[in-house]
């Protein structure tokens, strides 16, 4: 019986600071594949270090594409994605040989991780951020638009969500990083929805948002992550907030009328207004010590 090979791949762009440190925990794989998209760093040379499988793919400015053409110059019958920021512990490469020598997955999704502003969030959504990232061959393929959900065939198992199994995952490191990489993401978005045929309305710029923010830091727990949790769920809003506002701009700053949303947003703002009233009385509730407190703040936010 022939071996079983693992591939590992990894797509770069300017990430000389990374993929050394990335590289290294990748040496339990059979082979290492790495695509870069026209690094203007020492990212190709770093690599070449690691692995003489190193090919050059354009910039689109997103990594699905990239990915796609990855996974094609990998031999193995087994793929591992891993991004340059992210690095695999021990424990984890061993349970993924231990995968390969089963007949229970085609796809494996696992937990990453995700150390932003250099801590590592545990709600916000952002725990366990269960992603697919280890297949067989021809099992898994990415489609070419921004932060899509790849495509599956065959049976999938999830690893279980402890740190042990889960890709370390060094995400935003600054505020200035962050905004950089919104921009470029809000910018993409914003022209695929325009390409479906979308017109913005602009209940769209409030109400997404705002909507954001109330998932990540209210339903999402991420007042559990404390002032982290807080600037994580305004940031999100606001990368929201620049998706819809380049799809004003995609479509000439399209003239809204004026006291239509003078008329509107009060009303806009109440509605949003319940909302907070309803999740800071849920959080009170949740956090609250004594029973008669929980029943009270119960009924205070039924009446509210």
């Amino acid at each position: 019986m022939s071996k079983i090979k693992i591939s590992a791949v990894v797509n770069t762009r300017n990430e000389e600071s990374n993929i050394e440190a990335c590289l290294k925990t990748l040496r339990f794989a059979d082979e290492i594949v790495v695509v870069d998209m026209e690094s203007e760093d020492k990212t190709v040379k770093l690599a070449k270090k690691y692995t003489k499988k190193v090919f050059n793919h354009k910039n689109v400015g997103y990594v699905e594409p990239a990915r796609n053409f990855a996974i094609k110059k990998a031999t193995g019958n087994w793929i591992l994605i891993v991004d340059a920021d992210e690095r695999i512990p021990r424990s984890l490469a061993v349970k993924l040989i231990k995968i390969t020598k089963q007949k229970e997955a085609d796809f494996v999704r696992i937990p990453r991780q995700n150390l932003i502003f250099g801590r590592w969030i545990k709600y916000s959504r952002w725990w366990p951020d269960y992603n697919i990232r280890f297949f067989k061959k021809d099992k898994v393929e990415w489609q070419d638009k921004i932060h899509s959900i790849p495509i599956t065939t065959g049976t999938g198992i999830n690893l279980d969500p402890v740190k042990e199994l889960s890709i370390l995952h060094h995400h935003y490191i600054s505020i200035d990083q962050y905004l950089k990489r919104s921009i470029r993401y809000s910018k993409t978005q914003s022209k695929e929805l325009v390409n479906q045929g979308y017109i913005l309305d602009v209940k769209d710029v409030f109400f997404k948002p705002v909507g954001e923010f109330l998932s990540r830091f209210f339903a999402g727990e991420g007042y559990k992550d404390g002032f982290h949790g807080f600037v994580l769920a305004s940031l999100q809003a606001f990368s929201t907030l620049l998706v819809y506002l380049y799809v004003w701009q995609e479509q000439g700053f399209k003239p809204v009328h004026h006291s239509t949303f003078i008329q509107q947003w009060p009303n806009w703002l109440k509605q949003k207004g319940k909302e907070f009233v309803y999740w800071i009385y849920t959080v009170s509730i949740h956090t609250a010590n004594k029973k008669t407190t929980r029943f009270l703040l119960k009924l205070k936010r039924k009446l509210s």
